[in-house]
């Protein structure tokens, strides 16, 4: 029998685990929810897909036109490339946290088209830049208004999904990011055929074409993506839909907005989330945006490299990106049953050793290409970061928005400076003293994981006390058996990481 909250009558029926949800999580579920799903996953994922698709290929083009003709259209012969990409790592610090945090007061069926419609018309304005310094202002102003995307993304997905589904929407999500970058390269190959048309290079053209992909999925968006479960009105959700979506949440101990106030703000900067979440995101996330292998490519002496194959060669990066991303969300939401940490740690170990054998440097070639493509994976374990976090935070939605966001943000502050120093365009394609860092960076991770690992059963074993001790005696048996469970389960944990 389901679960009724409050006097609604509106049940939650339990999943039935049986092989299914190895497949896709709803398929074991009740006719009535499984149907409620298809129908977020229709609007939520399937346009926060094409729109993280369409804001990916704005914000990657540029390395693609800077190595099929803007580097030399530009005069682009020095550290321009860096200044280019913190000019828009610098547009994401100033926007990201305050476009978090308004989402949460602002319907995000407004908000996130307006903010798409924005970075679509401003993408298209690039073709039109003469100077560096027009270049860099308009990356300052695509990178402000493409801040709230990602994170805000990520919130919703945390307001509307249970724990068994978040992180294979997340991953989806992050999938159709390393897609619209390996699409990128096919798109620079098919528009440099368009060079010279119309007065414009063939690099011109391809941010007009960005312009022509993003435009129609903003207005989709307009139409079709949700609110918040308390705030939406879409009409393709019936009433007992919207009110199984709130049930649904109450049971994954996920809170409703409430005010911002002077003691909220001290509890969340006095908790390690922010902290140790946010410093964990920026390691896993050192390397992100970092060209190095079309650089290595480009560079190349013996062989020399065409413009097409710098182009394409690298989208095999962003294919193991998606790839790995899927792998990872499915091993986590079933068979690892929704422990987070494993591949997280996989992922880091990962980058430790395909990092260090890339400053090593002098290797063997093939296994030189082999290291530039599995350093795509780590990119892979942004949506299951994100999902842990959502986890992490589920009591305070407020935390949760400034929390996604700040994780966020602060990848952002680190790319500002971090490529002027370790990955300077100068010293391509070795780049010792970057992949140095990264090295390191993963082997931070090796630590962080298991102590936020720890920190987050403490506080779980805490919350289900204090609910114990709340309910009737009926209520509290059931909890005292969670408990119980919960408590075995952080016990194998233990035990696994001692191992």
């Amino acid at each position: 029998m389901g679960r009724v909250i409050e006097d609604t009558g509106v049940q939650v029926e339990p999943p039935k685990n049986t092989w299914k949800r190895h497949v896709w999580d709803s398929l074991d579920k009740s006719p009535k929810e499984r149907r409620f799903l298809l129908k977020l996953d229709l609007a939520l994922l399937t346009f926060g897909c094409l729109g993280f698709f369409s804001k990916f290929l704005n914000q990657t083009n540029i390395t693609n036109a800077f190595v099929s003709g803007m580097k030399e259209d530009l005069d682009m012969f020095g550290n321009e490339l860096n200044y280019a990409m913190s000019a828009f790592t610098a547009g994401y610090i100033v926007g990201e946290i305050p476009s978090n945090l308004l989402l949460t007061r602002i319907r995000p069926s407004i908000y996130v088209p307006a903010l798409q419609i924005i970075w679509t018309g401003l993408t298209m304005c690039t073709a039109a830049v003469k100077t560096n310094s027009q270049l860099y202002a308009l990356r300052f102003l695509i990178g402000l208004f493409e801040a709230g995307y990602y994170p805000g993304l990520m919130y919703m997905i945390g307001s509307w999904y249970r724990k068994d589904e978040m992180a294979k929407r997340a991953c989806i999500l992050n999938a159709s990011g390393s897609i619209a970058m390996m699409f990128s390269g096919f798109l620079m190959t098919a528009v440099t055929r368009l060079g010279g048309r119309g007065g414009l290079a063939g690099w011109k053209w391809l941010f007009l074409m960005d312009g022509v992909i993003s435009f129609p999925i903003a207005i989709g968006s307009f139409f079709f993506l949700p609110d918040l479960p308390e705030t939406t009105g879409r009409r393709y959700f019936t009433d007992e839909e919207i009110e199984l979506a709130k049930k649904r949440m109450v049971l994954e101990g996920r809170k409703l907005r409430e005010p911002y106030t002077v003691q909220k703000v001290k509890k969340i900067f006095s908790s390690w989330h922010i902290w140790l979440l946010t410093l964990y995101y920026i390691c896993i996330s050192g390397t992100s945006g970092t060209p190095i292998f079309p650089q290595y490519l480009k560079l190349s002496k013996n062989p020399k490299y065409t413009v097409e194959q710098i182009n394409l060669y690298p989208t095999g990066v962003f294919a193991i990106q998606a790839f790995s991303a899927l792998v990872f969300a499915w091993l986590s939401d079933t068979i690892l049953k929704g422990q987070r940490w494993t591949v997280i740690m996989f992922g880091a170990a990962l980058n430790v050793f395909t990092f260090s054998s890339l400053a090593a440097w002098n290797i063997p070639e093939k296994f030189k290409w082999a290291c530039y493509y599995l350093a795509g994976m780590h990119v892979g374990l942004s949506g299951i970061a994100m999902t842990w976090a959502n986890e992490i935070c589920t009591d305070d939605t407020e935390e949760r928005a400034l929390v996604l966001a700040t994780m966020n943000s602060m990848v952002s502050v680190v790319g500002t400076w971090l490529p002027l120093i370790v990955w300077q365009q100068i010293e391509a394609p070795e780049y010792h003293k970057g992949f140095i860092t990264a090295t390191s960076l993963g082997a931070v991770c090796l630590f962080l994981v298991p102590l936020i690992k720890w920190l987050q059963d403490k506080e779980t074993l805490r919350r289900l006390a204090r609910l114990g001790g709340s309910r009737d005696d009926e209520s509290s048996s059931s909890v005292g058996d969670e408990i119980k469970e919960k408590s075995d389960e952080i016990k194998t944990d233990t035990n696994e990481v001692k191992a």
